[in-house]
Order: C-alpha cells, then sequence, then structure tokens
C-alpha cells in the first residue's frame, strides 16, 4: 500500500480561489457583466431573426464553403429537421453561446499557436498545460468557472473556451512549424522581415491546418455548450439534461439529435473551409 503523505493540494487550490474572489471579485463581476451584454444580444439577434432568413444564410455558407449542391441540402435539411423537432429556438441559444466561445478561442488560439511555433521555450512550457487541458475531465472545467462567475452562460462560456481552445493552438503550431524551411529561407534571402515572412509564406501555407484547428475546435465548443447546461447555460444542453432529470427518454433523444444535426451543419461548413483552403495551398 503506499504511503499516505497527504499532500495538502485540495486545501491549497481552495485557498488560491478564495483569494482570488476576495480580492478581485468586483473585477470578476464586472468582467461577467460586460460579456454577458454581448452574449445576450447575440443570442437575442439570432432567435429574433426570421428562421427562413437563418436557414437561407447557412444554406449559402454551406455552398460558399463546399461548392456542393448535395452538401448544401444535407445542411439545410439538417437546419429543418431542427425546427420540424421544434428545437429551433434552443437550438439558436445554443448556436449563440458556441459561436461566441468559438470566437474567443479564435482569438486565444492563434496568438498562442503563434507563439509556439515561433519560440522553442514558449512550446516547451506550453505543452504540458495543453497536455492537461485536453487530458482534464470536461465536468471539471465547471467548478472554477462557478466558483469565478457563478451560475448561468458567463461560466459557459469560460469554461466551454478553456475546453475547446487546446486543439486549435496544437494544429497553429504544428502547421506553421511544417511550413517547407526552403520556403521560409527564400523569402528571407529576398529581404523579407520575420513578421512578414509569417504573415505572407507562413501563415498561407499553414492556413489547412489551421482550419482543422478551427473545425476541431468548433466541435468542442458545441460539446461543451451541451454539459455547460447543467450550471445555467439553457439551450438544447438542457432538454437532454431534463430527460435525464425525469427520464423522459423520447424528450431527451429529440434533444440529442438535434445536437447531431447542429453538429453535421457546422461540421460541413467548417470542412469545406478547410478543404477550400487545402486546394488553395496545393495550387500555390
Amino acid at each position: 500500500m503506499f504511503p499516505d503523505l497527504d499532500l495538502p493540494l485540495a486545501d491549497a487550490i481552495n485557498d488560491f480561489v478564495d483569494w482570488l474572489v476576495r480580492s478581485y471579485g468586483d473585477e470578476f463581476e464586472a468582467a461577467a457583466n460586460a460579456v454577458l451584454f454581448v452574449l445576450v444580444r447575440f443570442e437575442a439577434l439570432l432567435r429574433d431573426t426570421p428562421w427562413w432568413l437563418i436557414l437561407a444564410l447557412i444554406g449559402a455558407l454551406a455552398f460558399h464553403a463546399t461548392r456542393r449542391i448535395s452538401a448544401t441540402i444535407g445542411v439545410v435539411v439538417a437546419m429543418l429537421l431542427i425546427g420540424v423537432l421544434g428545437l429551433w429556438d434552443l437550438a439558436m441559444q445554443t448556436l449563440a453561446l458556441m459561436l461566441m466561445a468559438t470566437m474567443v478561442a479564435i482569438l486565444i488560439g492563434l496568438p498562442v499557436g503563434i507563439a509556439m511555433a515561433l519560440s522553442g521555450i514558449t512550446r516547451a512550457l506550453m505543452r504540458p498545460i495543453l497536455d492537461a487541458m485536453q487530458t482534464m475531465p470536461a465536468f471539471v472545467y465547471l467548478i472554477p468557472a462557478i466558483l469565478l462567475f457563478g451560475l448561468g452562460k458567463v461560466p459557459a462560456l469560460f469554461a466551454t473556451v478553456i475546453y475547446a481552445v487546446p486543439p486549435l493552438i496544437r494544429l497553429t503550431d504544428l502547421g506553421i512549424r511544417e511550413v517547407d524551411k526552403e520556403v521560409v529561407e527564400a523569402a528571407t534571402a529576398f529581404g523579407a522581415t520575420r513578421r512578414q515572412t509569417l504573415g505572407t509564406v507562413q501563415l498561407p501555407l499553414a492556413l489547412p491546418s489551421i482550419m482543422a484547428g478551427i473545425n476541431q475546435t468548433t466541435m468542442l465548443a458545441l460539446s461543451m455548450t451541451v454539459l455547460a447546461s447543467m450550471i445555467g447555460a439553457r439551450g438544447l444542453g438542457q432538454e437532454v439534461l431534463l430527460g435525464i432529470q425525469r427520464l423522459d427518454v423520447g424528450r431527451g433523444l429529440v434533444a440529442g439529435i438535434g445536437i447531431v444535426a447542429l453538429a453535421i451543419v457546422l461540421d460541413r461548413i467548417t470542412q469545406g473551409y478547410g478543404a477550400k483552403t487545402d486546394r488553395r495551398s496545393a495550387a500555390s
């Protein structure tokens, strides 16, 4: 039997969180109110927009991404299925939270991934952090989010961003590092600065990898917004949760079908743009 050393790590973490709340509670509340202001209005925009207009926009986006009629029809049918099942309003709530989380994850993930690609020290420091973030159970992210921001949409957004951002960081780093060194050396030889080489050579060539990271981040954000219904995020995840609590198999299954349909829509669109950037990189 392993000796009981009784390392007080849990107590130390609790003390640190308590100190954060006591010292910076007002700042966390102000940040939460600002995020909630934007999120609520974005959600209201999606919910108030006529369903046929959203359907048309998503169809146009799917066709622009894939250039295939069959894929566009599939995406439109998936969205129609959500409406037919009576889940449209809940889907818009989930979509608003997921899109906000994905946008924040992109704003965080791209600069961090670029920094990792350009600095071996940054990469060495970030790798164990990313390993921990990707292997940590998703439910664990809900605990500090609740303690710092309370219940509702803001902690759900916070937890979703932390959970979804690692793949984008890793694939951005990988894409830039896999750019042919001879191409980078040629750009340098023609007098390009490090920033110009990054912006005009490395990032465009790494775009397929970055788009794959955005696709994975989008899917993870959707899965986490469902779990975040446990802390008041609402949306489709709330229907699944109510189905579990009330042992209502039909209600939970229908909500699950809606989640799958929404995931298919987002996956086809992001994969379509990823394939398009891949073809452009191959042609150049």
